[in-house]
């Protein structure tokens, strides 16, 4: 445990300017860290297998982080004031305490899918909120897994994190190749690829729950453009939402959270 009065001390590099959307991405994936926000975060990132490098706490918040430094005690706790915080990170630091955390070795999407009967594919999301938003339904509506395209945005940001519940690191998630490729893999494991979009030839979601083949791999695409054409071209089904008074679509979060729960595993036809 370590005090710190100078918000330039070398220590805190990690914490630096964490309301810079740019820098986070130099410092997070290229570096292979995240930051978790909050006791309660960053014991449930530590739960889930991960290791931090170090921990920015103030003071009073100490005890809640006793479990935390207990279970890593070679971990450095820098001590620092709310004033320092503040200046580190631009923002008030109402949690009290922040750790960078190392970021575990992707699984294969194999590994990822392997058992599971409902998976939620994110095709080149942009907004951390609904990420994290999405992650939280598909914990609280039995999805078994998530898969992210290479440019999606980051779940292991922390306004995912926070969105989320936390539950970006009670999910299993990794990230999916291109299509064709992706498509390939999901195939080969089962899955039928229901593309969630508006399109003429689309099937109404509840339609397709009652017909619904086995394993789904549900498609969600990026806030506005939706799901690109290489991807409806991989699906096996597009399904849409039925909708009323004049509104054709749904926020990307709040749309698959209705899928989800009308294709949640257990439910009949």
């Amino acid at each position: 445990m370590e005090r710190v009065t100078a918000p330039d001390d070398e220590r805190l590099a990690d914490y630096r300017d964490l309301t810079d959307v740019a820098l986070r991405r130099v410092l997070e994936p290229e570096g292979g860290l995240y930051i978790a926000e909050s006791s309660k975060v960053i014991g449930r990132a530590i739960a889930a297998g991960h290791t931090p490098r170090s921990v920015l706490v103030q003071e009073k918040w100490l005890p809640d982080l006793e479990p935390v430094l207990t279970a890593h005690p070679e971990t450095p706790v820098y001590v620092v004031d709310a004033a320092i915080a503040e200046q580190l990170t631009g923002y008030a630091v109402h949690r009290g305490a922040l750790a960078a955390m190392h970021r575990p070795t992707p699984a294969p999407v194999a590994d990822v899918i392997a058992g599971a009967r409902l998976v939620v594919v994110l095709e080149d999301l942009v907004d951390h909120t609904n990420v994290g938003a999405i992650f939280r339904a598909a914990a609280g509506l039995g999805a078994d897994a998530v898969l992210v395209s290479a440019r999606c945005a980051d779940p292991l940001y922390r306004r995912s994190v926070r969105v989320s519940m936390g539950t970006v690191f009670q999910v299993p998630w990794t990230r999916l190749p291109k299509w064709p490729e992706a498509r390939g893999i999901l195939h080969e494991a089962g899955f039928h690829l229901a593309a969630l979009a508006l399109a003429d030839d689309a099937v109404a979601l509840d339609d397709f729950r009652a017909s619904v083949p086995g394993p789904v791999a549900l498609m969600l695409g990026a806030e506005g453009d939706g799901l690109s054409r290489a991807a409806l071209a991989a699906a096996d089904t597009v399904v849409t939402i039925p909708m009323a008074g004049g509104v054709d679509s749904l926020n990307v979060a709040a749309a698959s959270a209705v899928a989800l729960w009308e294709l949640r595993p257990g439910r009949s036809a």
